[in-house]
């Protein structure tokens, strides 16, 4: 029996609780006062959370007052606004929510093509401007994101190779992949392999730090590219530099990082890569630019703006100042002040310095989707939006205004992490994105597609919520903090139908109902993983090939999963078990690992799928299981079907293992054959084990595929995810 407490005070039935009150302001800004992690159970946010969240979107929750405060001040300003912030119109249809306006309403349409309407109805696709005067005098205007109904669904089906770019290394490339070598790979695998498409990791710009964070998905800025990623003799003034011996040397002791990675077991270094590519860069400044690149040069700086000023003035800033920005002077954390502005004149030579780098990545970017198209690829590049960026970057210093302070994105305790995930990265203000009618948001996108066939994007569920966690607090105790998905989908449909491209969202991990709904809705493909595929709803046995859902890109594993040779042959068990990684015991650990293993090469063969696997060697009966693999894969009516690089070759090693920081490589690795020696992409270019596995690919691509499946199925639980 409970001990008995203080009895609690008599409300009258119009007074609510105090946390009753903080639900519903917290429901009232978008931020959620319980979750579920499972569907039987639900779990309430702490009240320390919820005041936190909100105080960072502006309210002040932090007493019993101020609640009842905000709430009457969100009361009076709903009944004041004519229009929201953003409104969105698919198609020819008129946006839901006018039909909430006073009667007598006068509506007036101001286009993004400029010209003025009377009716917000049969609109060209854009951001328009909405203006609304009603018949009490009361005047209201909006952002109106109007997007074509749905995106194209693929060219056909098409397959490609997935690659972290970085991995990647050439007889050419200095110590690492480079946008020289991810050009040659398009054109290889294009002719020669028949590849529809190339994806990449994120190639945004990284914070420098000593060392830098080689992680892809906490960059500095998701807007621009990094220039580590140039090909340097591939600039058009480098045989002009006057300092004919520095260009002659560095080349030499870049060849002396490739040689350590390649021959000595060294890990990929991106800081003294990036030292011999900057020592060469810095010398290609003395090279004074044609008219034709001098003209080509303005025009990218007038088309980039006040986003590229910015990303270079902290760059330039950073090297002074170090490149965490909330320890720069005072007057410097602000981009708008006139301590900022000054600084930019009197270091406007090294914000011109970067500011080209920009340029020159941005053309070799475009050079690599060229080579692909040229090489008869269907979509060519498919570049990847990382989740959010790092808080000391040059984003979130540009971008105060729209960021939340104090909040970081993560995932909630599951059955994969019971103590959740805080991933270090500052999430977006929905309010403020509305506000914008999603202004850094279409910028973002618009300047990703510009080189792209298709674009991933990673945790694409954040489009419609996020785990924010409050600075300082645990995973466990954030919420989740919902967004304008009409909204956030209506853009991204808008600017990938501009740019002729495909959207791929990684929907793995948790995904509330619904949203895979929506997004097949609009188009946007799905990412579906072999070994998560099962009937989770019914007896959980692996998912047959027509039971897959048609609009996805199917794989057998990513970036932050086992290799598919470590996953048959179990290796990643042990890898998981040296870093004391495992959930139980080694024993229970291998034995569900061999059971599932099991489970899948029984359906292999059972399909008919399994060839050469008896009376060879081991290696051989595992190419064969990789190749069958494969060959489920094209069996299913999956509309993009992924090809993980390192598999070709029997690589063992992830490129990143969740749950890791310094006690594994991450982001580091080369790629590498079964026993571990890293491989160049000329040495893939002769491989028979990768021509042997493309060869499947190559020949049974167009063979006829299951039926139905178009809406069934779906990725089932797997891992979290995030950067």
């Amino acid at each position: 029996m409970a001990a008995s407490g203080p009895a609690e005070p008599r409300r009258t039935p119009s007074e609510p609780a105090p946390r009753t009150a903080l639900a519903r302001l917290a429901e009232l800004h978008g931020v959620a006062p319980a979750y579920s992690p499972s569907p039987d159970r639900t779990v309430a946010a702490p009240d320390t959370a919820l005041v936190a969240i909100l105080a960072a979107l502006g309210v002040d929750a932090s007493t019993p007052d101020a609640v009842t405060a905000a709430l009457a001040r969100h009361a009076a300003d709903a009944a004041r606004r004519l229009l929201p912030p953003t409104l969105v119109g698919w198609g020819d249809r008129a946006p839901a929510g006018l039909d909430a306006l006073p009667a007598g309403t006068v509506l007036r349409v101001t286009t993004e093509q400029g010209e003025t309407r009377a009716s917000a109805e049969g609109l060209p696709p854009g951001v328009h401007v909405l203006h609304a005067t009603a018949p009490d005098g009361r005047t209201g205007e909006a952002h109106l994101v109007v997007a074509p109904t749905r995106l194209p669904a693929p060219p056909g089906r098409t397959w490609g190779l997935l690659v972290q770019l970085y991995s990647l290394l050439s007889h050419r490339s200095w110590g690492m992949g480079d946008l020289g070598d991810l050009a040659e790979l398009t054109a290889w695998a294009g002719r020669a392999l028949g590849a529809g498409f190339v994806q990449v990791n994120p190639l945004h710009a990284a914070v420098p730090g000593d060392p830098t964070d080689p992680s892809p998905y906490r960059p500095s800025s998701r807007r621009f590219p990094d220039p580590v990623h140039l090909r340097v003799e591939d600039v058009p003034e480098y045989p002009y530099a006057e300092d004919g011996d520095l260009l002659r040397t560095l080349p030499q002791r870049a060849g002396r990082l490739r040689a350590a990675v390649l021959r000595e077991g060294a890990l990929i270094d991106r800081d003294a890569v990036w030292e011999l590519k900057r020592e060469a860069l810095e010398a290609l400044r003395s090279v004074p630019l044609g008219p034709g690149r001098r003209a080509a040069y303005a025009d990218f700086l007038a088309q980039e703006g006040q986003a590229l000023e910015d990303h270079a003035t902290w760059c330039a800033l950073a090297e002074v100042h170090g490149s965490d920005w909330h320890k720069w002077p005072a007057g410097l954390r602000d981009p708008r002040s006139p301590e900022t502005a000054r600084a930019r004149g009197e270091l406007m030579d090294r914000v011109d310095f970067f500011s080209r780098l920009a340029w020159l990545t941005d053309a070799q970017l475009a050079a690599a989707q060229r080579s692909a198209r040229d090489a008869g690829m269907a979509v060519g590049l498919v570049h990847d939006l990382a989740v959010g960026v790092h808080p000391d970057g040059a984003d979130a210093w540009a971008q105060q205004d729209c960021f939340a302070a104090g909040m970081s994105v993560g995932a909630p305790p599951d059955a994969f992490n019971a103590r959740g995930q805080d991933w270090g990265l500052p999430p977006w203000r929905p309010d403020r994105l509305a506000a914008s009618g999603y202004a850094p948001y279409r910028r973002l996108l618009r300047a990703l597609l510009r080189h792209a066939g298709a674009l991933r994007i990673d945790h694409v569920m954040g489009l419609f919520r996020l785990w924010w966690v409050p600075e300082g607090r645990p995973p466990t105790e954030g919420s989740y903090v919902r967004y304008d998905a009409e909204a956030m989908l209506a853009v991204l449909v808008l600017e990938a139908s501009r740019a002729g491209a495909l959207v791929i969202g990684e929907d793995l991990g948790t995904v509330e109902p619904g949203v895979r709904e929506r997004l097949r809705e609009r188009g946007v493909l799905g990412t579906s993983v072999l070994f998560f595929e099962r009937d989770w709803e019914g007896d959980g046995q692996p998912l047959p090939p027509e039971g897959w859902r048609a609009d996805c890109l199917a794989t057998a594993t990513t970036h932050d999963l086992p290799s598919t040779a470590a996953r048959l042959t179990g290796d990643h068990v042990e890898l998981r078990a040296s870093l004391g990684l495992l959930l139980g015991t080694l024993d229970e650990e291998r034995a569900a690992a061999a059971a599932d293993t099991r489970e899948w090469l029984a359906v292999l063969s059972r399909l008919g799928l399994l060839h050469g696997t008896t009376g060879g060697s081991p290696a051989s009966a595992e190419e064969a299981e990789i190749q069958a693999v494969h060959r489920f894969l094209l069996r299913t009516p999956a509309r993009m079907v992924g090809v993980w690089l390192p598999d070709t070759v029997g690589d063992r090693r992830p490129q990143n293992l969740p749950g890791t920081w310094d006690q594994y490589p991450n982001w580091r690795l080369p790629i590498a054959d079964a026993e571990g020696r890293p491989v160049t992409l000329e040495d893939l270019a002769a491989s028979p084990r990768l021509h042997a596995l493309l060869g499947v690919l190559r020949a049974e691509s167009a063979a006829p595929r299951a039926a139905g499946g178009a809406s069934g199925g779906g990725a089932g639980p797997g891992p979290g995810g995030g950067p």
